[in-house]
């Protein structure tokens, strides 16, 4: 046997172990990676001895490539039984740091609560969407118009004078009620209609305990042929025995731009009469503006503030409480 090809014997044969020692030892399949193409790649050990098999006699040629296939074929066989280990060890080094002890006590998370506005108000919707109405809104930036004119209250009208209006430079203005949505409502649909529209408003009132600069307020109207105003008490009635309970109620002759007659409703309440909103019959000239024929349609309108109810039925104190976001007030709700 020649020097040479006992020289590429002993390579090929050093390759084997070191291959399979280094192998064994690899910790990660990055590191498995590198042997692969350290030993096995193009430029790799295993093709750098071949290289060699050129300066073979004939001969010999075949026995080094045998003894080199199955240098290679272990070298393979070792490398792809590491991989398979390496990824099981992965897999359940992972399963284990994400474990989870079902039988451990929960971390306790506090749960949200309703605001007492938003719940008053979903009561109130609860109520007439009860009644057949349908919940209708509009913006809170709001034109002249909308707000003042087509509701019967021109720039020259006294009325103007009951509402103190948050004015913006570009000509609009907050609204001050929630009526501009009954306009716009009015303008898309024809009646007969049944709408309730909740909703902030703004006017520049003193803060104080029973007061606010923004505050939210929800109104309805009703278009059809004969409505008179029997049944807008009728509708008010079952409205305020569902919010107060069987409690006596009261109409006085009152005063608003946009409807005739008008009326305010009490209730008695903790042996007092309180006030808690504003109704009447629509104008006619709400109506025309509108685009419905007042010989035809008749119809009745009611407002009240939110804010009133919640400190009402909650006996709050001050309505300034309704927006502290203090955790201690909002939690008894």
């Amino acid at each position: 046997m020649s020097t040479l090809l006992s020289n590429l014997e002993l390579q090929l044969t050093t390759l084997q172990s070191e291959a399979q020692s280094a192998i064994a030892a690899a910790a990660t399949l990055d590191a498995l990676e590198q042997l692969r193409v350290s030993y096995l790649g193009k430029k790799g050990e295993l093709s750098q001895i071949l290289k060699g098999m050129g300066k073979l006699e004939p001969g010999d040629r075949p026995h080094i490539g045998a003894i080199a296939n199955d240098v290679k074929e272990l070298v393979q066989t070792a490398l792809e039984q590491k991989k398979v280990d390496l990824q099981s060890a992965q897999i359940h080094a992972k399963l284990e740091s994400e474990t989870l002890d079902v039988t451990m006590p929960g971390i306790y998370m506090p749960q949200g609560r309703i605001h007492p506005l938003n719940a008053m108000m979903d009561r109130a919707l609860d109520i007439f969407v009860g009644l057949g109405y349908t919940v209708a809104d509009g913006p809170e930036m709001e034109t002249d118009y909308y707000n003042f004119e087509a509701l019967n209250t021109p720039p020259d009208h006294p009325a103007r004078d009951m509402q103190d209006t948050f004015y913006l430079p570009d000509g609009n203005l907050l609204r001050t009620h929630t009526s501009s949505v009954q306009i716009r409502y009015m303008e898309e649909n024809d009646p007969p209609i049944r709408i309730i529209a909740p909703g902030r408003c703004y006017r520049r009132d003193t803060e104080d305990a029973t007061h606010a600069a923004v505050f939210h307020q929800i109104e309805i109207l009703a278009i059809d042929e004969g409505l008179t105003f029997t049944d807008l008490k009728g509708t008010i009635e079952i409205f305020l025995e569902e919010m107060f309970g069987s409690v006596p109620i009261r109409f006085r002759a009152s005063y608003f731009p946009f409807t005739e007659p008008s009326a305010e409703v009490d209730v008695q309440w903790n042996g007092r009469w309180l006030e808690v909103l504003g109704c009447g019959m629509v104008d006619p000239n709400v109506l025309k503006i509108a685009g419905y024929d007042p010989e035809v349609y008749t119809g009745f309108a009611a407002g009240f503030g939110v804010e009133r109810f919640a400190m009402v039925l909650h006996q709050i104190d001050d309505i300034r409480r309704l927006y502290t976001s203090d955790l201690r007030f909002l939690n008894q709700f």
